[in-house]
C-alpha cells in the first residue's frame, strides 16, 4: 500500500499522480443515471491500468444538491444516491489493496442550510449554535449589511425574517458559510475529519480554502476598476476582505495538525485559486500548512513556449525551502484541456503535466481526450449559468459522463445519463481508445508508466533550457536518470537543436518514435512532444 515513504525519502504523494473522480459522472451502477460508490469500484482497473496512485473523490455526503454536493447536510455520512457506507468502505479497501490511496472532498466553508447545525443557528439569536455561522445585523437602510457579493450572483447576504438579522453565504443562500472564529465550531468540523481519518482514509482535498476566514469588521469590498460587462459579477469588486484573510492559516495548521496526528503519510491539498505569491502561504510557516496548495496557473496561462517557462520559473523560485510543487490542468470546474487546446496540443500539454517536477492531478475523462459538451437550455444542472446564464460560466460541459463504449449511453448506464454525453463518444471513448496503440489513452498509460518507471521524472530536479521557436524545453535529472523533454507548440514543424550524441527518444506524443537515436538536430513534428533519455547515465545526475 502507498502509506510509506520511498526509499530516497520522498513520499507517495511527491511521486506519485492523483486522479479527480467526479463521481456522478464516472459510473453508474443501478440505471439511474448519476454514478456512484459501486461505479467507482467498478472501474478501478481503468484507474490501475492508467497508472494513477490516488483517487480524490468530489463530495459523496448527504445533501440537497444544490450545489451537487459542495452543500453538505451531514458530514460524517455517505448520501443514499453514490451507495451506502458499506459501499464506502468496500471502495477504500479495494483502493489499498491495490496500492493506491483515497483523497476525500472537505468542504469547510459553508454547509447546506438543511444541515442541523443551521437549522439550529437559525432557530433563535439565543441558540448555542448561533455563532456557528456568520450573521449580521441590516445596514442602516435595512438592506444587506455591506457589498459583499455572492460567487454565484447578487449579494452575498439573506434575509432571515424571523430572527431579523442577514446570514452570509460565499456560494448559493442554500449554502450559509461556517463560521471558523468560534472555537466549537472550528472543533466539530476537526472531528469530522477525525471520523473519516479514523476510517482509514488517506487525506483530504479542501474546498474553498481561502474564503475560510471573512473580515472580522465587515468592511466593503473595494470596487474593481477593471471590471467590464461580460466578466461575472461578483468581480465587480475586489475580494480583498472575503479571501485569503490571514487568520486562514491557523485553520489550516489545525487541520495539519489533525492529519499528521495519524501518521506524516496522510495529505492535505487545497483549493485555492490565488496569484503565486499569496499561495505560497498556504505551505503554512515551516511547511506546516497543505503539503500541496493547489497550483491552477496552466489553467490561465497562455499556451507559449516563453510564458509556459516564465511561469514554471516563477512558481519554482516561489516555493518555500522543501516545499513541493503541483500541476492541474484540468478540473471539475474549468475548460477541458482539449476544449481549450485542441487535440493535438492536448497530448503535448499531458506529456507537459506528466514530465514536471511535482505532483499532477489528472481530471477524469482527460486521458481520452474529452471535450466540452453543449448543453441544451432544458438540461442545464448547475445553478451558476441558472443564475449568470449566457457568460460561460456554467460547469456542466466539464462534468458530462465519460464515455467506456461507443453504446447508446456510453456504458456509463443503461437509464438516462444526468447530464448529456458528448456526440463523439462512439469514437471517443475508453474501449475504442484501449484498442488503439496511437490514442490519447495510449498516450497516458505510456507517460505515467515511463514516470513510473524513471524517478527522475517524478521527483527529479527540473533545470529550463530553452523557450524558442514555439519550443518549450528542459531536463529532468535524479541519480543516474537524466532527461531532456522538447514540446512543440505549434501546429507546424520546428527543427531544434536536441543534444549532442548518445541519446535515444524514450516518448512521443505521437508514439511511433521510442528508441529513436538522437544526434545534433531533431525534427518535430506538427503538435509534438518527445522526451529524449541521455545514454551517459551518471554524467550530471544529482
Amino acid at each position: 500500500m502507498a502509506d510509506s515513504f520511498m526509499a530516497d525519502g520522498f513520499a507517495w504523494w511527491q511521486s506519485g499522480v492523483i486522479y479527480q473522480v467526479y463521481p456522478r459522472s464516472f459510473q453508474d451502477s443501478n440505471s439511474d443515471g448519476v454514478g456512484d460508490l459501486p461505479g467507482i469500484l467498478a472501474r478501478l482497473d481503468h484507474l490501475e491500468t492508467l497508472g494513477v496512485d490516488a483517487l480524490w473523490v468530489s463530495p459523496i455526503y448527504p445533501s440537497p444538491m444544490a450545489d451537487f454536493g459542495y452543500d453538505v447536510s451531514d458530514y460524517t455520512g455517505i448520501h443514499p444516491l453514490f451507495g451506502t457506507m458499506e459501499d464506502f468502505d468496500r471502495l477504500l479497501a479495494e483502493l489499498h489493496r491495490r496500492g493506491m490511496t483515497l483523497i476525500l472532498d472537505f468542504v469547510p466553508n459553508h454547509s447546506s442550510d438543511r444541515h442541523p447545525w443551521f437549522q439550529a443557528s437559525r432557530s433563535s439569536r439565543s441558540d448555542p449554535k448561533r455563532d456557528w455561522y456568520i450573521w449580521h445585523d441590516p445596514s442602516p437602510d435595512g438592506g444587506p449589511p455591506n457589498n459583499w457579493l455572492s460567487e454565484f450572483g447578487g449579494s452575498a447576504w439573506e434575509w432571515d425574517a424571523a430572527t431579523g438579522q442577514y446570514y452570509y453565504h460565499a456560494y448559493l443562500k442554500e449554502q450559509p458559510d461556517l463560521n471558523w472564529r468560534n472555537p466549537a465550531l472550528r472543533e466539530a468540523m476537526l472531528d469530522v475529519l477525525r471520523v473519516w481519518l479514523d476510517r482509514g482514509v488517506d487525506g483530504f482535498r479542501v474546498d474553498a480554502i481561502h474564503h475560510l476566514i471573512k473580515d472580522a469588521r465587515f468592511r466593503d469590498n473595494p470596487p474593481n476598476p477593471g471590471w467590464r460587462e461580460g466578466m461575472s459579477p461578483v468581480r465587480r469588486v475586489i475580494r480583498l476582505h472575503t479571501v485569503d484573510q490571514p487568520e486562514v492559516h491557523d485553520a489550516i495548521a489545525a487541520m495539519r495538525r489533525v492529519a499528521d496526528g495519524y501518521g506524516p503519510e496522510r495529505l492535505l491539498i487545497g483549493e485555492a485559486y490565488l496569484p503565486i505569491d499569496q499561495l505560497m502561504a498556504y505551505y503554512g510557516a515551516d511547511l506546516t500548512g497543505f503539503q500541496l496548495p493547489f497550483n491552477f496557473h496552466l489553467l490561465s496561462t497562455p499556451w507559449e513556449a516563453k510564458a509556459l517557462a516564465a511561469l514554471i520559473r516563477t512558481y519554482e523560485a516561489a516555493l518555500p525551502p522543501g516545499g513541493w510543487p503541483n500541476w492541474v490542468l484540468g478540473n471539475h470546474d474549468r475548460s477541458r484541456v482539449a476544449s481549450r487546446l485542441g487535440p493535438g496540443q492536448a497530448r503535448v500539454a499531458a506529456m507537459l503535466l506528466l514530465t514536471l517536477r511535482g505532483t499532477p492531478t489528472l481530471y477524469q475523462g482527460d486521458e481520452i481526450g474529452m471535450t466540452d459538451v453543449p448543453i441544451p437550455p432544458d438540461r442545464v444542472q448547475d445553478p451558476w449559468e441558472k443564475n449568470i446564464p449566457g457568460l460561460g460560466l456554467g460547469r456542466d460541459p466539464v462534468r458530462t459522463p465519460i464515455p467506456w463504449d461507443g453504446s447508446p449511453q456510453g456504458g456509463f448506464t443503461t437509464g438516462e445519463p444526468w447530464l448529456p454525453l458528448g456526440s463523439d463518444h462512439d469514437r471517443v471513448n475508453v474501449a475504442a481508445q484501449a484498442a488503439d496503440p496511437s490514442s490519447m489513452l495510449a498516450l497516458h498509460r505510456a507517460l505515467l508508466a515511463l514516470r513510473r518507471a524513471e524517478p527522475a521524472l517524478s521527483v527529479g530536479r527540473y533545470d529550463p533550457v530553452s523557450a524558442e521557436d514555439d519550443v518549450l524545453a528542459y531536463e529532468r535529472r535524479h541519480g543516474t536518470g537524466h532527461f531532456r523533454i522538447l514540446l512543440n507548440l505549434s501546429a507546424e514543424e520546428r527543427m531544434v537543436d536536441a543534444v549532442p550524441g548518445g541519446a535515444h527518444i524514450r516518448l512521443s506524443t505521437h508514439l511511433d518514435r521510442g528508441g529513436e537515436p538522437v544526434s545534433g538536430i531533431l525534427r518535430l513534428r506538427p503538435d509534438e512532444g518527445v522526451v529524449i533519455g541521455f545514454d551517459d547515465k551518471g554524467k550530471g545526475g544529482e
